[in-house]
């Protein structure tokens, strides 16, 4: 039997169109989805958090919370980006701690954790607070092919995480590259070196990965996430409906309740055609796109690209940009192009297209990760272009959060006019700004400005 994780509430929406769904409509289909016997169901996390804020003028803990309270029967899961949580830098150790508990105070069973460059470093205090909270904690191997990123390479990471503690393993397939011949050699192979279960989790970008997900299947995958219907394919995962159909009368059933997944359907089928409508979700999304075979670039960093080169005038330079990004990707020590690294890269191939020299103009975060800043590279970084951006400065090789202070407390002081909990504390650790505007509105309407927007992915 091979269990299901369901992404539509959380993976399935920031997929598609960028992580709009308000709180009511989660609501909605919460409780059909509660009953259709999944694994879990990924309802947090990612950009689901800051996009409450931002975007929907709700509060990401409140949602998490009234889920809960729906969702009596079914694990619910959250995806964490290790010691960056759920922002784009490094936070203290206590922060990752609060967040964890927290989190699992508020309603979440699994917290699956994952490092951009799969620096186990930074998988470590966040292993350890969900494990000391009684939380379930799988840890992402954020994969991608490169001449580095080996079937030995993601065995012995496998083993290393399993060692750390880790109840299961996901593979992260982000821009959904894992071919079905690779997944039957991976799976295989991570099958024969660990015990605890495997779970696949990608995306239908470059259109093979049904064909991945049965691949995997046949080599022991123990569990696969998808996305109810409406909200499946294209840059989200695939269809929860077709695989339970296809699978069904096998071995690998999953025997999900097909009564509670038609009752579900039209729900979501009318939450995507509000988005359809207003223009939120751009039928483009639904597409497959085979260039990511070739480039490696997820679906939303594509776009994301494309956005801006769009506002440089220079959408004719599309085509260059793609090209360039696996040459930064080498250059950098090929990281997987998962957040933030992909926003990274992303940017600085821009920048070297769209200023006529490579590395003329450098990204703050180029710059903080060629010093060490996010962990280590997973192969050699160029020498020659880490000397022509940082020269001779010097690079740490220690976790970089070891370098931080304890930064709770100073932040609970800081702000305790506004902050009226543990959970307000944490928001503004995380989005200090985002956060301040956001809880003066929820606190003191009257006093509150506008949030300026920005687009995010990950």
């Amino acid at each position: 039997m091979v269990r299901i994780v369901e992404t539509s509430v959380r993976d399935g929406h920031q997929s598609l169109f960028a992580t709009r769904m308000n709180t009511e409509e989660v609501l909605s289909i919460c409780k059909e989805l509660d009953n259709a016997g999944y694994y879990a169901i990924e309802v947090w996390g990612g950009a689901t958090f800051d996009s409450c804020m931002r975007f929907l003028n709700e509060d990401p803990w409140e949602r998490l919370r009234q889920v809960r309270a729906v969702c009596k029967k079914t694990k619910l899961q959250m995806l964490f980006r290790g010691q960056n949580i759920l922002g784009y830098r490094h936070y203290s150790d206590d922060v990752v701690d609060m967040f964890c508990k927290k989190s699992i105070e508020n309603g979440i069973d699994i917290i699956r954790v994952f490092d951009a460059l799969n620096d186990v470093r930074n998988l470590k205090a966040a292993v350890t607070s969900t494990k000391k909270y009684g939380g379930e904690c799988q840890i992402a191997l954020s994969y991608t092919t490169s001449p580095v990123h080996t079937i030995d390479y993601y065995v012995n990471l496998a083993k290393e995480i399993e060692t750390m503690g880790a109840d299961s393993i996901c593979i992260k397939d982000m821009a959904g590259v894992l071919t079905p011949e690779d997944a039957t050699k991976l799976i295989g192979a991570l099958k024969k070196g660990v015990k605890i279960p495997i779970e696949l989790h990608s995306h239908c970008t470059g259109g093979i990965c049904e064909m991945t997900y049965m691949a995997a299947i046949k080599a022991g995958v123990d569990i696969i996430d998808t996305s109810l219907s409406p909200l499946s394919n294209g840059t989200a995962q695939p269809s929860t409906q077709a695989m339970n159909t296809a699978l069904k009368g096998t071995e690998y059933d999953p025997k999900l309740n097909v009564d509670a997944l038609h009752k579900a359907e039209p729900i979501m089928s009318n939450i995507v055609a509000k988005y359809l409508k207003n223009g939120l979700l751009n039928p483009k999304s639904f597409q497959v796109n085979p260039n990511i075979l070739t480039y490696q670039v997820p679906g939303g960093m594509l776009s994301n690209l494309l956005k801006q080169l769009t506002d440089q005038g220079a959408a004719d330079k599309f085509d260059e940009v793609l090209k360039e990004v696996p040459n930064v990707r080498k250059e950098m020590g090929y990281p997987p192009l998962v957040t933030p690294l992909s926003q990274m890269v992303g940017t600085q191939a821009v920048l070297n297209i769209i200023s006529g020299e490579r590395y003329k103009m450098v990204a703050k975060e180029i710059k903080d990760y060629l010093h060490g800043k996010y962990g280590k590279a997973p192969a050699p970084v160029d020498e020659a272009i880490k000397k022509k951006i940082i020269g001779d400065d010097e690079v740490i090789t220690c976790r970089p959060a070891d370098l931080l202070e304890p930064e709770f407390e100073k932040l609970k002081e800081k702000y305790k006019d506004i902050a009226r909990s543990d959970e307000d504390v944490l928001s503004l650790a995380l989005f200090e700004q985002v956060a301040t505007e956001f809880l003066q509105k929820k606190y003191n309407p009257q006093s509150a400005n506008e949030v300026e927007e920005f687009e995010m992915y990950i």
